[in-house]
């Protein structure tokens, strides 16, 4: 049996690594691994005890409470469920989303999912995107892929995603919290998000979904033959 093939996306936040890494293993018939979707679960169990990301006292003493597991249904989503609950929907909110930069910062949050996320690159080929993908979790991927745009780019997608959903936007206070974001991913301690040594950086600042996918394909198929 051939050995699995990994893709390592990396990036900040709203760099569209979601996005174009789902549509890419749909493309390719590869598992989809949507970190950040791990991390947004993690940040809502310790929201909905009233513990704040910060408190590590408070997150080590409830963390063997929860259990976290990823699903996927016939169209290959993933779906994530936290004790027993399907919370995918839930997750997707800007709060939650700084909350699990914040708890994703701590060893014991972070030990606890790891060997999650390994075991399915072990068993499926996958395209797993995060913060630290190819320097902490696939730090042997196959592929290893950088994504970034420019801070403003990314604030205005966010706003017309938003928009487009019938939601409030503003595109000023978007953009703040993606500088803080950012900030907060590159200067904690543990597994800060950095581009690894033999990863390639695809900027999409000027592509769109499509010339991204296209980009990346390129870059795959210099690696590996599908």
């Amino acid at each position: 049996m051939a050995k699995p093939i990994s893709i390592a996306i990396d990036g900040p936040a709203g760099a569209g690594k979601s996005t174009i890494a789902r549509r890419l293993a749909k493309e390719l018939g590869f598992y989809y691994v949507d970190t950040g979707a791990i991390y947004r679960t993690v940040a809502y169990f310790f929201d909905l005890w009233g513990i704040s990301p910060k408190d590590i006292d408070g997150i080590t003493r409830y963390i063997d409470e929860l259990t976290v597991e990823i699903e996927y249904d016939e169209e290959g989503a993933q779906h994530m469920i936290m004790n027993g609950m399907d919370v995918t929907k839930d997750i997707r909110t800007q709060e939650i989303s700084q909350k699990a930069s914040l708890v994703s910062a701590h060893a014991i949050v972070r030990d606890m999912l790891l060997d999650m996320q390994r075991d399915v690159a072990k068993r499926h080929n996958v395209i797993m995107d995060g913060r630290d993908i190819g320097t902490v979790v696939l730090p042997k991927a196959t592929v290893k892929i950088f994504l970034t745009a420019s801070a403003e780019v990314r604030a205005q997608r966010r706003t017309d995603e938003l928009i487009a959903k019938g939601e409030k936007a503003n595109y000023n206070e978007i953009l703040k919290q993606i500088q803080q974001r950012d900030y907060q991913d590159t200067h904690r301690e543990i597994a800060p998000l950095k581009m690894a040594r033999d990863s390639i950086k695809l900027d999409t600042s000027e592509l769109d979904i499509d010339g991204v996918i296209e980009a990346m394909k390129k870059i795959i198929a210099e690696k590996v033959t599908l």
